[in-house]
């Protein structure tokens, strides 16, 4: 009896395990999961819609990791956004001793700050780096050493000012919302410091960052940064080409991902032995731009592996995502719902009855008339917080990367009654816009007219015009 219980519960085990195979494939090719085909040999990578800061697909997005050079596409756009490329630096002794890759300048020597943007991102020059953190960062040091020449700068100094460039990094970084990236150095060489809180306890930071935040600062520099135009025409040059100090020198562009797809817009590679190899990489087609993050994809001699990872990711988001508005019809609110509201104690032209004022979409007619989209909600406005529009840059209606089984959630209140006095375009409501649990676009519901308060002298007018005057 006991053994035919046994094969009774083994056979029974076995079918269970078969109907959930079984079930999984089924769900897989009804296209439920549509991302479920994807294998990449990154420990981290994402893939996100630059437009709204959507992460597509992500894995272990949101973990901490060694991000090697791909930190240089902060520190590129960080120099661009305060210094001129037309500025000129002076070398410091410890920017010259940084280890390779490096461009091989000297104590001393003087650059074009534009002539090393190129040598920074074409060649990702770990010298270079440095140099152009001194550059900008000596300028929030204390007074004494703002002047001091930097090829005059003990080690120390030139610390100082590239810890000065790297608190510039980290503000943008969480300006942009992130939260577990931290900048150490400019290159992206591995380091850890100690900072001391306000409570004197002490904690170890690593130069880290995440998938998704690294995606998503590489939204910022191709989509939003000032510099935008001056970061891609950098990260997009095959080669350049200057002379300085009485030597000429050629950087050559190593990122390959340019010339595999149509579209390519910009990327950055890096390696450490800690980071393994890592890329960074945007490509703009048919309206959507796409952004790819890998972390830890392989390391020597697997340097080909980030190139077929981001091919994988790129065509997976070109192949499942297709842009849908918001207002477009049968997904748009449809103001035909909006009822006149009551005023208490507001005043009518016949006494004794509701004051009621009507309501509309805020700024829908005036946009339908004009032919412009309708603009978000400032306060949600931007891609670093929580509730993020998808605000398009190129004129068309606000909407979102989808997959075909994705819905748009239409969600709506207003007030039932208001207090008189009332002013015409009152917000008493909002229509909010949500997919996956996340509000992308909100529209205000306002009032379309003034309703005055009753009061005792207006009562008395009333009274007297109307009963003894006969108006």
């Amino acid at each position: 009896m006991r053994m035919k219980k046994n094969i009774g519960g083994f056979f029974c085990a076995l079918l269970l395990a078969l109907s959930s195979v079984v079930a999984a494939y089924g769900a897989e090719q009804d296209g439920k999961d549509p991302a479920g085909d994807i294998s990449l040999y990154a420990a981290a990578a994402v893939l996100m819609d630059a437009d709204s800061g959507r992460v597509l697909y992500g894995k272990s997005a949101d973990t901490p990791m060694a991000m090697a050079s791909t930190t240089k596409i902060m520190t590129c756009i960080q120099i661009l956004e305060h210094a001129d490329p037309d500025e000129t630096l002076t070398v410091s002794a410890y920017a010259a001793s940084m280890p390779k890759v490096k461009l091989y300048i000297k104590q001393g020597e003087e650059y074009r700050v534009g002539d090393l943007l190129y040598s920074l991102m074409l060649e990702s020059h770990n010298d270079t780096a440095v140099a152009l953190a001194e550059h900008v960062g000596r300028k929030y040091l204390p007074e004494g050493l703002r002047d001091k020449p930097a090829s005059e700068f003990t080690v120390e100094e030139s610390k100082m000012a590239v810890a000065a460039f790297a608190a510039l990094m980290n503000a943008k970084a969480a300006e942009l919302g992130c939260e577990n990236t931290w900048f150490i150095t400019p290159n992206g060489l591995d380091a850890t410091e100690t900072i001391t809180l306000q409570d004197g306890s002490t904690v170890q930071k690593e130069h880290c960052t995440t998938a998704a935040e690294l995606a998503r600062i590489m939204a910022y520099c191709i989509r939003e940064s000032p510099q935008k135009d001056a970061f891609l025409r950098i990260t997009r040059a095959e080669n350049y080409s200057f002379s300085a100090n009485g030597r000429s020198f050629s950087c050559y562009n190593h990122n390959a991902f340019l010339s595999m797809m149509d579209g390519a817009l910009s990327g950055k590679t890096g390696f450490t032995n800690k980071a393994g190899y890592c890329y960074v990489g945007a490509l703009e087609r048919d309206g959507r731009t796409f952004v790819v993050s890998l972390l830890a994809c392989g390391w020597p001699n697997n340097k080909t592996y980030k190139w077929s990872d981001t091919r994988e990711l790129m065509e997976y988001g070109l192949e499942h995502y297709s842009y849908k508005s918001f207002l477009d019809e049968g997904t748009r609110f449809d103001e035909k719902l909006l009822q006149p509201v009551p005023v208490l104690n507001g005043r009518t032209d016949i006494l004794g009855i509701t004051a009621y004022t009507g309501i509309e979409v805020a700024g829908r007619r005036d946009n339908e008339q004009d032919g412009a989209a309708p603009r978000n909600d400032p306060e949600t406005a931007g891609m670093g917080g929580a509730d993020t529009p998808a605000d398009r840059t190129d004129g068309e209606r606000p909407g979102l990367l989808l997959r075909e089984d994705e819905q748009i959630r239409v969600e709506y209140d207003w007030s039932k009654s208001l207090e008189a006095p009332v002013k015409q375009g009152t917000t008493v409501g909002n229509i909010r816009y949500i997919v996956d649990d996340r509000v992308y676009l909100t529209e205000s519901i306002v009032t379309t007219q003034n309703v005055e308060r009753i009061e005792f002298d207006w009562c008395l007018e009333q009274i007297l015009g109307r009963f003894l005057i006969g108006k």
